[in-house]
């Protein structure tokens, strides 16, 4: 039968990510008539509206602002990164959770994130699968129950081969299981760009990338997560069109998320992990 040749960890991918997108489109739907917190949650209903800034004007297409920090260069972002590893470390939080990756990552608003944990951000713009890897020890020191990886994009467009980006993270992976035994390590997926949407700097890079390759990487992390005993969100089908692209009302460039993205981010993080 059909069903019998289906890995058992691609079937408990498929349910898993089925009920968190039932359950995201459900809390979109609620919004419309709860608190005024998930109220903000209606622009997820892909209708394009613009994001809200933090004084409540709006402003089509922003992006986060990161002041003199944006202008750092790499060196300088991982000794900020170190001291606020270090700053964790020396008064562990209750709950700690890590968001391990690149810009994606990076620009997370911090008044976005699940309020029910302390968050340390890892972020790096720009950042690689290899250079992620070779850093995830400035965070040793620190006692998360939970930690989020999303990394890839990046390497992709600089040309660095799907293969090579599989097994940077599978070795992310099991370094973090043995570092951080205790923790829950979650691999998200690769999210989707815009194609021929995009307006980002480097789109014909972007362009140059298939959506599909990125997919089939997101099939290969889901393989390494259930081999190696981590789980795996699959943040790809939440985040995409009919075509298989990122959502334009979710982006500001075709490949960074604008505050509508990381409501949807938020939103499938609360599901995913909701104690």
């Amino acid at each position: 039968m059909f069903w019998s040749k289906i890995p058992p960890w691609a079937l408990l991918s498929l349910a898993t990510n089925g009920i968190l997108m039932l359950t995201v489109i459900l809390l979109i739907v609620r919004a419309q008539s709860s608190s005024s917190d998930l109220q903000n949650l209606s622009a997820l209903q892909g209708n394009g509206s613009s994001a809200q800034n933090a004084s409540g004007s709006q402003t089509p297409g922003m992006e986060p602002e990161l002041g003199p920090r944006h202008q750092w260069n790499y060196q300088q972002w991982l000794a900020q990164l170190q001291r606020e590893a270090e700053a964790i470390a020396a008064n562990p939080p209750e709950r700690l959770g890590v968001l391990a990756g690149d810009s994606i990552s990076l620009w997370f608003p911090p008044e976005l994130l699940p309020p029910q944990r302390t968050w340390l951000n890892q972020g790096i713009s720009g950042e690689v699968s290899s250079g992620l890897l070779k850093r995830l020890s400035l965070f040793d020191n620190s006692d998360p129950e939970v930690i989020f990886v999303m990394i890839g994009i990046n390497d992709l467009i600089r040309g660095i081969s799907p293969s090579e980006v599989v097994e940077n993270q599978r070795a992310i992976v099991r370094d973090l299981i043995w570092v951080h035994p205790n923790a829950r390590i979650v691999v998200q997926s690769i999210l989707p760009h815009s194609g021929a949407g995009s307006t980002w700097e480097g789109r014909d890079r972007l362009l140059s990338i298939p959506n599909e390759q990125i997919r089939d990487i997101n099939r290969q992390l889901a393989a390494i997560a259930s081999e190696e005993g981590v789980e795996f969100l699959d943040l790809y089908p939440i985040f995409s069109d009919s075509q298989g692209n990122l959502r334009l009302d979710l982006t500001t460039d075709g490949l960074h998320l604008n505050e509508q993205g990381y409501l949807v981010w938020r939103t499938a993080l609360m599901v995913f992990d909701p104690s």
